[in-house]
């Protein structure tokens, strides 16, 4: 694996916006795909920069 997996904290930072919102997001099934590691949860950012690319198509 190449990349280090990110936090919510992380993925808070990249994309601008408060931790709860990530949290609530993914509660309603939004956001990037994030993958539970024991009682943590991270994400690749292969996933999260799908997902911002994503976010601009119709």
């Amino acid at each position: 694996m190449s990349s280090k997996l990110w936090t919510i904290t992380d993925l808070a930072d990249y994309l601008g916006v408060p931790v709860n919102t990530l949290y609530q997001w993914r509660t309603k099934g939004y956001g990037p795909q994030g993958r539970r590691i024991g009682k943590y949860v991270r994400y690749r950012p292969e996933d999260v920069e799908t997902w911002v690319a994503q976010q601009g198509e119709c």
